[in-house]
């Protein structure tokens, strides 16, 4: 069986774990106040990675959830990829001094790619993340509040010759929509770009769909509301560990 790596998501607002729908800030819940224990129960259940996100940062343009970070990495032996505000050298410096093993970066591969190339050079493209949101084949930035020009396909391969190897792609429509997830548009960039990590995220729930994503040579999944709404337990998940 080829394997795929599963990613748990907790998306932080005000410090507590909560989910949105399709990026609306407005339709929120909150399923635990405490971070940590939600990361620890990952954990436990043999779970090796983790995509946290600071939805503030997202916002604010600025990481704003500095410490839940820090409690997760020195909480847990967790992979933690870290995205949400990251803006400037000194965000991402703080954020890997805080025990992000990779940063996810979206809207500054857009707005700013001359520090995305220099944060590649300086930090390896194995622990950069491109975060490409899409929304009706075009890329969203700023937590998905606006949407681009930018073509999907042409942008990853603007990024792919800039020294991008994994993508985070998030299908806003899908998203914490339990729907499930885009499984044509995964296929479609897989095969455009073969020899890229990519990670599916958004729609995805229940196990079948990971299937899918996994015959499909998905490298990765993000798995957030599911898990959540106990769509999929954390037991269902063992078989892909």
């Amino acid at each position: 069986m080829n394997m795929i790596d599963i990613i748990p998501a907790i998306d932080i607002i005000g410090g507590k774990c909560v989910r949105l729908e399709q990026g609306d800030y407005k339709v929120k819940k909150i399923y635990n106040e405490n971070p940590l224990e939600v990361a620890k129960a990952f954990e436990e259940a043999g779970i090796k990675r983790l995509h946290l996100v600071d939805l503030d940062g997202a916002k604010a343009r600025h990481v704003v959830n500095m410490k839940v970070l820090a409690d997760i990495a020195s909480g847990t032996q967790l992979i933690i990829d870290f995205g949400g505000g990251i803006k400037t050298d000194a965000d991402i410096q703080k954020v890997f001094d805080n025990g992000a093993t990779m940063v996810t970066i979206g809207s500054i591969a857009v707005t700013n790619p001359a520090m995305l190339n220099a944060w590649i050079a300086r930090y390896g493209s194995d622990k950069i993340i491109l975060g490409a949101d899409v929304k009706d084949n075009k890329i969203a930035i700023t937590g998905w509040m606006n949407t681009t020009d930018r073509d999907l396909f042409e942008y990853l391969a603007e990024k792919k010759n800039e020294g991008i190897k994994k993508i985070l792609c998030t299908d806003i429509s899908k998203d914490g929509m339990l729907m499930g997830p885009a499984l044509e548009l995964y296929k479609r960039i897989k095969q455009h770009f073969k020899d890229m990590y990519l990670i599916a995220s958004g729609g995805v729930t229940r196990v079948t769909d990971i299937e899918d994503l996994l015959k499909a040579g998905i490298d990765a999944v993000v798995i957030g509301k599911a898990i959540y709404e106990n769509r999929i337990s954390l037991d269902e998940l063992k078989i892909f560990l």
